[in-house]
């Protein structure tokens, strides 16, 4: 009993020397240069080899420390220990219980822990598990009865919900029907993306190519009747892409860059959508309307793909101090705007049967319309509901989401098509405006967060139901070099364009091409509106469908050629063109989120051995 004594009085001793440094205005994020991996050791000096020097949490002391403290009940010395969820001591019990639990250093290393953890992850709340479920599901290996019930349950509920189907339409639901082949293909291609995040690539090819193996297996057949519920759940998916894009647009971050942010996301797209069109034009001999039409979808830059890949460099501290990915995702807001404003206004006009001189005037009238509405909305919301209503986060989000939908369907029905996403998009923008105004940091706000899960809902069918349309017997190998080479081409070139218009901003070469690099990858306005053209087309119209399945082709294209090229680039070019802050600093404010964590702790001065003082104590 002495000895423990004398190492408990040593470890408070040597934690009160070394100087922890817990950030008061890092609220709830990661810290940017703390590494999730690290052990707390002798020194800051890490190797990676597994047989380093022997840390802390595998003395001897502290083994006889763990038998006086009941880790799961939080008690000391029989008297109750509140917990802290940023203390340092609460750091040693979890890491203490993770090397109880792991036995060997080298096996959190192993690439079956990482596999398995990756959705296994530990809990920070604690949770009831019926007695012997350890036994029967060890971990890391098997889930935690907390997300197996949750697991369960959802599936219950998507029985319930397939059995009230199949009570009210009937056959169509039952398997071998479209609606039951449709929710089939939503499944597989949530469950195929999430075979495809083990490897840290965009899970949205994985949706991708489970829709396309399945159509051209024969295992699921959707067209026919339920053609126009198919296009239906494209739009309301383009709306829930857009009211994600308004709401990521930092309005601070575009005051202080408001020369930088559109010259560099602004004049990179229009160079590249025109490439796009001129080299369409004479290489796949499509008319001009469609070659443009072609570019404007392909020159977006996608989220889905970028803001992953920016999140793990964020959270090892590559380019916070400069706000790089805070640049970036605002870059990739602007496009995705203007790609669906321009897409919108060349649809109307391409598919209008309206006089010559409306049509010329379809374009202004649009973006004046849209715009107009999506003010007006936006700022509806700064007074409805009322900042003080108890429910007003979810009136906030009906009111975004149904204004996002009258305003595509409606701008739809009066034949003005580009009118309604530049609607939704400035609309979400200046409600985020004034929310912001309220105290809602951009990071922090929970509408944001509810079309996050609305996306999760929407991702797997959107980018399941376009694979569908990729048939291998109806492609036509000249098409597809020919594409294959025009993307290249316009790829390339935007990227030299992006590096030279990026001069004379502040950043350093090598981060000027980290971001022309990260602004090539294409995914979720190509998926959303590449087979929109399909829809409008007349069946009898073969030179017509011809264009329209071109489009389909190309952009489908560009997600396959640009989506993992362009994750792996941003993950591989990140730490080498990136400048990783040494020093616990205040992130970008686009980062924030609710919830103090852990991580915030950083150890800056590490004393000398604390194994060596305990030995020396004796």
């Amino acid at each position: 009993m002495d000895n423990i004594g004398q190492n408990l009085r040593s470890f408070e001793d040597t934690t009160r020397s070394r100087r922890v440094s817990i950030s008061d205005q890092v609220i709830g994020i990661d810290n940017p240069i703390f590494d999730h991996h690290r052990q707390i050791s002798v020194s800051s000096d890490h190797n990676s080899d597994c047989q380093k020097k022997k840390s802390i949490l595998h003395h001897s002391s502290v083994e006889n420390l763990q038998h006086k403290l009941d880790l799961d009940n939080g008690h000391t010395n029989n008297q109750i220990r509140k917990k802290s969820a940023m203390s340092l001591s609460s750091s040693i019990r979890d890491k203490i219980e993770y090397t109880e639990e792991l036995k060997s250093p080298c096996f959190s290393r192993s690439w079956l822990y990482l596999f398995c953890t990756r959705c296994h992850g530990k809990d920070d709340t604690p949770s009831w598990e019926p007695p012997g479920w350890r036994r029967a599901c060890p971990r890391p290996f098997c889930p935690s009865f907390r997300k197996f019930a949750r697991i369960l349950c959802l599936v219950l509920l998507g029985l319930m919900i397939w059995g009230v189907t199949y009570s009210v339409i009937g056959a169509d639901a039952a398997p071998g029907g479209p609606l039951f082949g449709l929710a089939t293909l939503a499944i597989a291609a949530h469950f195929g993306g999430w075979l495809f995040s083990l490897t840290t690539l965009p899970a949205l090819i994985g949706m991708l190519l489970t829709g396309f193996v399945m159509q051209n297996t024969g295992l699921v057949y959707i067209e026919g009747r339920y053609s126009e519920v198919i296009a239906n759940l494209r739009k309301v998916a383009l709306v829930i892409i857009l009211i994600r894009a308004g709401l990521d647009l930092d309005p601070n971050a575009l005051k202080r860059q408001k020369i930088t942010l559109p010259k560099i996301g602004l004049i990179p797209w229009t160079v590249e959508a025109t490439l796009v069109a001129v080299t369409t034009r004479y290489l796949l001999d499509l008319p001009w309307i469609w070659t443009f039409l072609i570019g404007s979808i392909v020159a977006a830059v996608s989220p889905a793909v970028v803001v992953p890949c920016l999140f793990r460099l964020r959270r090892k501290g590559y380019g916070v101090a400069k706000g790089i990915p805070t640049l970036i995702i605002a870059i990739a807001g602007i496009d995705d705007a203007a790609s669906v404003a321009i897409f919108g206004i060349i649809k109307s006009v391409l598919f209008s049967h309206d006089s010559l001189w409306y049509q010329i005037l379809q374009g202004p009238i649009s973006i004046i319309g849209g715009l107009g509405f999506g003010i007006l909305w936006g700022y509806l919301s700064k007074y409805v509901p009322e900042k003080g209503d108890p429910y007003k986060i979810p009136l906030r989000v009906l009111m975004l989401l149904f204004g996002g939908l009258i305003s595509v369907f409606g701008s739809e029905a009066i034949e003005l098509g580009g009118a309604g996403p530049l609607a939704v998009v400035a609309a979400a923008f200046v409600s985020c405006y004034f929310w912001q105004e309220e105290g809602w940091d951009v990071e922090d706000n929970p509408v944001a967060i509810a079309f996050e899960i609305f996306w999760m809902i929407f991702e797997p069918i959107l980018f399941g139901i376009t694979g569908t349309q990729i048939k291998i017997d109806e492609l036509e190998g000249e098409t597809i070099y020919l594409s294959v080479g025009c993307l290249l081409i316009a790829i390339i070139l935007r990227i030299v364009v992006t590096f030279v218009v990026s001069f004379k901003s502040k950043v350093n070469n090598k981060e000027k091409i980290f971001i022309a690099l990260a602004c090539m990858a294409k995914a979720t306005v190509q998926a959303a509106l590449g087979p929109v053209a399909l829809d409008f087309v007349k069946k009898d119209d073969i030179e017509q469908k011809r264009y329209a399945e071109t489009t389909l082709t190309f952009c489908i294209l560009s997600i396959l050629l640009t989506a993992p090229t362009g994750a792996i680039i941003i993950s591989l070019a990140g730490p080498k063109l990136l400048t990783k802050t040494t020093t616990p600093a205040e992130p970008q404010e686009g980062w924030r989120s609710r919830k103090p964590s852990i991580r915030d702790i950083s150890i800056i001065n590490e004393d000398p051995d604390l194994e060596e003082n305990s030995v020396n104590n004796h």
